[in-house]
C-alpha cells in the first residue's frame, strides 16, 4: 500500500512539475521528431503563400526569432541575423499551419451492421502526430468522446510533453434522445442543456457542439450559456433547421448545406428526419433567390460554415484514390474493414453521392461568393479512410476542385479558421510578429494544389517537426491507439 501510494505521489509530482515547464521547453519523447530548432532561423529562397489570399511572393526570406516570425522580405536584400540557422529552400514554399475545424480525435472502428451503433474509438497517440505530420497546427475536436483524455492531452501537448497541435477542445455532444451515438448523453431540456455547457466550460472545454437531435430551445439555452463563457457552438443538426439555429444563436454550422433539412418536405419541429436527409438537395440552386435569402440570413446572423469535403467524398465510387500512405498507417484490421466497406459502399447501386458532392461544392462557393465565412476540416470517419491530417490536406484539394484558387483554398483552411477561433492576431496567416506556425512544402501549391502533401518540415511555435518521423511512429496502429 505505502509503495503505491508513493507511486502516485511520484507521477503527482511529475506531472505538477512539467505543468510548470514552458511549452518551448520540450521532453525528450517530443525531441526525437524535431528536425529544425534554434533561436535564430532563417527559411531562405522559398516562395510565401501568406494565408489571406494575396498571390505567392517568390525568393523570399523568413526569420523566426525566439518562436516568432520577425520579418518577411526578399531574399536578395533581407540580411539574415548573426549566428542565425539558415535553410537554403530553393524550390520550396511556405504557408501558415493549417487550422482544422472539425477534426476529431477518434476513428470509427467498425461498421459491421451487427453493432447497435458506430462506435468510435479514441486514437489519442496517432491522431495528433498525423495532424502534425500534415501541417496541421492548431485544430478544433468538434465533438468529444472522451473529453478529460482530450483535455489531458491539450495539456500535454501545451507543457511540451506530446508532440501535435494546439487543440481547442470541444465538449461532448448536445444530443438528444435517440441518437446514432451510444457514448453521447440525451438531453432532457433547457436546463439540462445549460448545465453541461456549464460544467464542461468548467472543466476546461473552449468550445460546443450541437447534435442531431437537439431541439431548437436546448439549443437556444446552450447557445447563451457558451456566449456568457465567450466561447462558440457549432453545430451538425439535422432536428433543427439551419435558419432555425441561426436565430437560437448558434456560430457556426458543420458540413456545410447537405444536412439542412430545412428543405425536406414535411419535416416535422424539434425532429430529425433520418429517412430523408438531403432530400431534394440537388435541385437546390446556389444563385437562386431561395439560397441567397438563406446566404444572406446566415451572414447577417454572423453564422460561418464548415467545409467537410473529405469525408463526403468517401461514399462517391472510385473517390478518393487509394493513397499507399493511408494504408501503411492504418491497424492491418482497420484496413481490412475500411477496403472491405469502401468496396460496400461504392457497389449500391442508388448512390447518389457523386451528384450531392458537386452540389455541395457549387452551394459552399456560392456561399463565400455571396460574403460568407467558409471553415475547413475533414471529419475523419464516415468509412474509415479520411485519416487526420491527410484529410485537412484532402479538404484544400476538393475546395480547389470547387471552384476555389489555390491560394484561396489555402486561406479557407488557414486563416478563416483563425478568424474564427478569434485568434488571427497571432496564427492563420504569415506576418512579422505572428507565431511561427508554418508548413514547408516541396513544390508550388499555388500552381499544383496537391503539392500540399509533400510536407517536409512542420513548424509549430517556431520548432520544426519532422513529418517521415512522426508518420513512421504510427504506422500501423491507426483505428486503434
Amino acid at each position: 500500500m505505502q509503495r503505491a501510494l508513493l507511486f502516485l505521489a511520484l507521477i503527482g509530482m511529475a506531472a505538477a512539475s512539467a505543468g510548470a515547464q514552458s511549452p518551448a521547453h520540450l521532453s525528450p519523447a517530443v525531441k526525437a521528431f524535431v528536425k529544425v530548432d534554434a533561436p535564430v532561423i532563417v527559411l531562405n529562397h522559398v516562395r510565401v503563400i501568406d494565408g489571406t489570399g494575396a498571390a505567392p511572393r517568390a525568393d523570399q526570406a523568413v526569420i523566426i526569432k525566439n518562436g516568432k516570425i520577425t520579418a518577411i522580405g526578399d531574399a536578395s536584400s533581407t540580411k539574415a541575423p548573426e549566428q542565425a540557422k539558415v535553410l537554403d529552400l530553393t524550390g520550396y514554399t511556405v504557408i501558415p499551419g493549417l487550422v482544422g475545424m472539425h477534426n476529431h480525435l477518434n476513428y470509427m472502428a467498425d461498421h459491421s451492421s451487427e453493432l447497435p451503433a458506430p462506435l468510435p474509438n479514441q486514437i489519442t497517440f496517432s491522431a495528433p502526430r498525423l495532424y502534425l505530420a500534415a501541417g496541421v497546427t492548431t485544430m478544433r475536436t468538434t465533438g468529444s468522446f472522451q473529453p478529460y483524455t482530450d483535455l489531458n492531452l491539450k495539456r500535454k501537448i501545451d507543457a511540451g510533453q506530446v508532440p501535435g497541435p494546439k487543440i481547442d477542445v470541444t465538449a461532448p455532444h448536445l444530443e438528444g434522445p435517440n441518437s446514432i451515438l451510444m457514448q453521447l448523453h440525451a438531453l432532457t431540456g433547457p436546463d439540462d442543456a445549460r448545465r453541461m455547457v456549464n460544467f464542461w466550460a468548467d472543466s476546461g472545454a473552449t468550445s460546443f457542439k450541437a447534435y442531431m437531435n437537439i431541439t431548437r430551445e436546448e439549443l437556444r439555452a446552450a447557445a447563451e450559456e457558451a456566449h456568457k463563457r465567450h466561447l462558440k457552438i457549432t453545430g451538425h443538426l439535422c432536428s433543427v433547421g439551419f435558419r432555425e439555429a441561426a436565430e437560437a444563436g448558434i456560430d457556426n454550422l458543420e458540413h456545410g448545406f447537405l444536412v439542412d433539412t430545412e428543405f425536406v418536405p414535411d419535416k416535422q419541429p424539434d425532429t430529425c428526419p433520418y429517412a430523408a436527409p438531403g432530400a431534394g438537395f440537388e435541385n437546390l440552386d446556389g444563385n437562386s433567390p431561395k439560397m441567397q435569402e438563406l446566404f444572406r440570413f446566415l451572414i447577417d446572423h454572423h453564422v460561418a460554415i464548415t467545409s467537410t469535403l473529405p469525408v463526403f467524398e468517401g461514399f462517391v465510387p472510385g473517390r478518393p484514390p487509394l493513397q499507399q500512405r493511408v494504408l501503411d498507417a492504418l491497424l492491418p484490421e482497420a484496413r481490412v474493414d475500411y477496403l472491405v466497406t469502401r468496396i460496400q459502399t461504392h457497389a449500391v447501386p442508388e448512390n447518389d453521392f457523386a451528384v450531392r458532392l458537386k452540389k455541395e461544392m457549387e452551394l459552399e462557393h456560392a456561399f463565400v461568393k455571396a460574403g460568407g465565412l467558409l471553415l475547413s476540416g475533414p471529419d475523419p470517419s464516415g468509412i474509415g479512410g479520411t485519416l487526420p491530417g491527410f484529410g485537412d490536406q484532402r479538404g484544400v484539394e476538393l475546395l480547389v476542385e470547387a471552384g476555389f484558387t489555390p491560394v484561396e483554398a489555402i486561406r479557407i483552411a488557414t486563416l478563416n479558421g483563425a478568424e474564427f477561433e478569434g485568434k488571427a492576431d497571432s496564427i492563420g496567416s504569415l506576418a512579422a510578429g505572428k507565431i511561427a506556425d508554418i508548413v514547408v512544402i516541396h513544390g508550388d501549391p499555388s500552381a499544383n494544389i496537391n503539392d500540399i502533401e509533400k510536407v517536409e518540415i512542420v513548424f509549430k511555435d517556431g520548432v520544426g517537426y519532422d513529418p517521415a518521423k512522426l508518420l513512421e511512429s504510427v504506422r500501423g496502429i491507426v483505428g486503434i491507439r
